[in-house]
């Protein structure tokens, strides 16, 4: 039985992609190891959106490869993001991969696998919208936690951003499909489901019923035993009312959203093809904040877009401080080729770009740190992630319904009978930085 290694790079979505993949290729009969050196076949699923990543994704190649010459390995197969966006330079630059496999062609995963190990140079790189958007999964993530996506694809067309390029038109599943799914999950024994997609406000906007399902989709989500279901990402002018109501109203939904905005400046915004402005978005977040009591917000934010001036990056500032948003993702600007950003006059200098991205960041963790502050004196219940030795021996270390998973902050347990997965509950009783400390309790009245 031949073995396979796989890397996953990037983001959620694309790690659901790997346990499909990782699915197909037990059901072919090859075995998965951890232990690179020992694997027949690798796998390096890449993300290509910013440059960062295509740096990351390159080197992780060219380490994974090394394991031809020290480990097992036979053939190389690269997938994912950047192979769809530049399959034919790195095949004429990386001689190192033996198989490509974009991201039309996940299907095609054991082919690969099974040509890589031949020896074979391959590529398959069928249209990104014939990606199957069902299937089997072997999770990579804790038993407790699965990744739910819900649709794939993008049709914005933000001047910034390549993902349209590399995964094709907003795709949503079926809801059949997805229920199926989650009762699977449900029946696993997962106590947390995050709920993705590029946007997952407009699901269902593609379907045949051409109507926003979201709502009924969390509905039937809540009915079955999942501890808390968690939203990402819904873009400002897609969240309806009745959407607000169903999060407001279901006990189980998370009341943390992912609500990725950009910019606040109107001319910004426009030349980004976004809609919306500082105003707009002020009145959405008091609106919610209104209709959903303690309600936590995570956003992302471009700084130094082309043209963005010193007024435009003050404004920017002067929204998130009075906003009070307490969980922000600060990103310089890369002008990613293929993209109409790439091509704008007045690109920002770099070194602008990097001193106003410091400003911002710090003006963010500020924010941050005192919403830790704020969670101090709560009682919460927490999901335990894992064991660490802290300055006092070992502390169990889990987070809370405002702590997104490897995203925020996490919650410091000092003592307790307790294994990974347990869900707990604690009263806060300090905070340092974005993490808090929890004393456990058996009472678990009063507790989110």
């Amino acid at each position: 039985m031949p073995k396979l290694g796989l890397i996953s790079l990037g983001c959620a979505k694309n790690l659901v992609d790997s346990e499909h993949m990782l699915s197909l290729m037990r059901d072919a009969g090859w075995e998965i190891t951890e232990d690179m050196s020992e694997a027949d076949v690798g796998v390096v699923n890449t993300c290509g959106f910013i440059e960062a990543a295509k740096t990351e994704a390159i080197e992780t190649i060219l380490e994974t490869a090394q394991y031809k010459q020290t480990g097992s390995m036979k053939g190389l197969v690269v997938t994912g993001c950047l192979v769809q966006r530049y399959a034919d330079e790195m095949r004429s630059e990386l001689p190192e991969i033996d198989v490509l496999c974009g991201t039309g062609s996940y299907d095609n995963i054991v082919d690969a696998a099974n040509a890589a190990l031949k020896g074979q140079q391959a590529a398959y790189m069928a249209d990104m919208t014939a990606a199957a958007l069902d299937g089997g999964r072997s999770r990579l993530t804790p038993s407790y936690t699965a990744y739910f996506k819900i649709a794939e694809g993008c049709s914005n067309t933000c001047a910034y951003c390549i993902i349209p390029k590399l995964r094709g038109r907003y795709r949503s599943r079926e809801m059949a499909s997805l229920l199926e799914e989650a009762r699977a999950l449900s029946d696993a024994g997962v106590k947390e489901l995050i709920v993705i997609a590029q946007d997952i406000t407009k699901y269902g906007m593609d379907l045949p019923e051409h109507k926003r399902l979201l709502p009924e989709l969390l509905r039937e989500l809540c009915k079955m035993d999942f501890t808390w279901i968690r939203l990402h990402y819904l873009y400002p002018d897609q969240i309806t009312d009745e959407l607000i109501d169903v999060i407001a109203e279901e006990p189980k939904i998370v009341k943390y959203l992912d609500i990725p905005l950009q910019h606040v400046s109107k001319r910004i915004l426009r030349a980004m093809h976004r809609p919306g402005d500082g105003a707009e978005f002020t009145a959405l977040i008091e609106d919610m904040r209104r209709r959903i009591p303690g309600l936590v917000l995570r956003t992302s934010l471009i700084v130094g877009l082309p043209g963005e001036t010193d007024d435009e990056f003050a404004e920017l500032c002067e929204f998130l401080q009075n906003a009070a948003i307490e969980r922000v993702g600060v990103f310089e600007y890369s002008p990613e080729e293929g993209t109409r950003g790439a091509a704008m006059p007045d690109q920002v200098p770099e070194e602008v770009k990097l001193e106003r991205t410091q400003r911002l960041i710090d003006l963010t963790e500020q924010l941050g740190f005192a919403a830790a502050e704020r969670h101090v004196g709560e009682r919460v219940r927490v999901i335990i992630d894992g064991v660490e030795e802290g300055p006092d021996g070992a502390e169990f270390i889990g987070h809370a319904w405002f702590q997104a998973p490897d995203s925020d902050g996490v919650v410091h347990i000092e003592s307790g009978d307790l294994a990974v997965g347990d869900v707990v509950t604690c009263n806060l009783v300090d905070s340092f930085t974005y993490d808090l400390v929890g004393e456990l309790v058996d009472d678990e009245e009063g507790t989110r």
